[in-house]
């Protein structure tokens, strides 16, 4: 059985402008795999020299069609045939990190694609009704018939993958409901280092604040959670950047701060100094609230998706049922009540199984015991 370091391999992502979860975990993968150049069907180049400034990033011809135009939200229809026309000729492995077009690799026989799998696109599948009626520079009918023509092509290209992995049972379930494929789970990797050599510095008017640490798109709810404390007027601290940062700032009491974009060491220090994490919309799976924890900090957390796979009532957080200001309230106000009750090391204990080496190791031995 050969050896990862015996194997030519390939990593190719959707497309490289910011970081989310999924480019946390291309992050990972290329650490593991340092020699295996990055396909994506478009990037950033000043992003990807942040992200992974030693990869040797390959990229298709709708890279040069994205630098025209300055944006990607019109070049959906090409990206099926952007996926397909990649060259990965002489790769033992390829391993796709995916939520939309990067598991349509056509590929020759003797070479085994492993798709790691965030989850089938939503915008297509389970939320197509509700991204039809969001804003949209096209009209309807052309978003509807896209949809349509993509579904079609997104289950034919799910049937060339050999082996898929899904970030979370949730997302299992939604490959197998779409794809009527089966995939094991391996959880997306997750900072868990300590980094709290910093001295926490707390406002006055911070002391005992929410945190909610997001990228600002519609469907991530964020907006139930403002009109939540603005209602309990308790200080809510809210981080990331994204088309919603300047209506959420307009229906925002004076107790609800967005501080957009962060660095990282913000980022931190934010997590080390408030009360509890707010998860607001359902995830995949979720990054967030796990970094959280592993700094001790219970999660109030929408009770569907991948946060029913790691929330603990009353060990690690609590779970409000319906994205409703007045529910997720009502939670907050739960959770503040009982917070005596957590205990710091119990919520960092939960969030250890997540840890980027348990990624790696699990990778490794998929890779090696996956081919022959």
């Amino acid at each position: 059985m050969p050896k990862v370091q015996e194997l030519k391999i390939a990593l190719v992502h959707d497309w490289l402008l910011g970081v989310g979860g999924a480019e946390k975990t291309l992050k990972t993968l290329h650490e593991i795999f340092p020699r295996a150049p990055v396909y994506t069907l478009f990037y950033n180049k000043n992003f990807t020299e942040y992200l992974i400034p030693k990869a040797e990033i390959r990229t298709t011809f709708v890279q040069k069609i994205y630098q025209v135009l300055g944006s990607h939200k019109i070049l959906t229809p090409l990206l099926p045939l952007a996926a397909e026309s990649i060259e990965l000729g002489g790769f033992d492995v390829v391993i796709s990190s995916s939520v939309a077009f990067a598991k349509g690799l056509v590929l020759k026989p003797q070479t085994r694609h492993i798709c790691y799998c965030y989850s089938p696109a939503r915008q297509i599948w389970d939320w197509h009704a509700e991204y039809k009626h969001e804003g949209h520079w096209a009209p309807k009918p052309w978003v509807f018939l896209t949809q349509h023509f993509l579904r079609i092509w997104d289950r034919h290209a799910s049937t060339r993958v050999d082996q898929f992995v899904a970030i979370s049972e949730n997302v299992r379930s939604r490959i197998k409901k779409y794809y009527n494929r089966d995939s094991i789970v391996i959880y997306p990797p997750v900072n868990l280092s300590p980094e709290t050599n910093f001295e926490t510095k707390k406002q006055k008017s911070e002391e005992d604040y929410f945190l909610i640490v997001s990228r600002l798109f519609k469907h991530k709810k964020i907006d139930v959670a403002v009109r939540a404390f603005n209602k309990l007027g308790w200080p809510l601290i809210i981080i990331g950047e994204g088309p919603e940062l300047n209506r959420l700032k307009k229906i925002a009491e004076p107790n609800v701060r967005l501080l957009g974009y962060q660095t990282y060491t913000t980022v931190r220090q934010h997590y080390e100094g408030c009360l509890a994490f707010i998860m607001p919309q359902e995830e995949d799976f979720g990054m967030t609230p796990i970094e959280a924890m592993a700094l001790g900090k219970p999660v109030l957390a929408l009770k569907r998706g991948g946060a029913l796979e790691y929330i603990q009532e009353g060990l690690n957080g609590e779970f409000f049922e319906d994205p409703t200001e007045e529910v997720l309230a009502d939670g907050a106000r739960r959770l503040k009540q009982n917070f005596s009750t957590y205990r710091p090391a119990e919520i960092k204990k939960t969030a250890e199984r997540f840890s980027a080496e348990h990624f790696k190791n699990q990778i490794i031995n998929l890779v090696e015991n996956y081919i022959d």
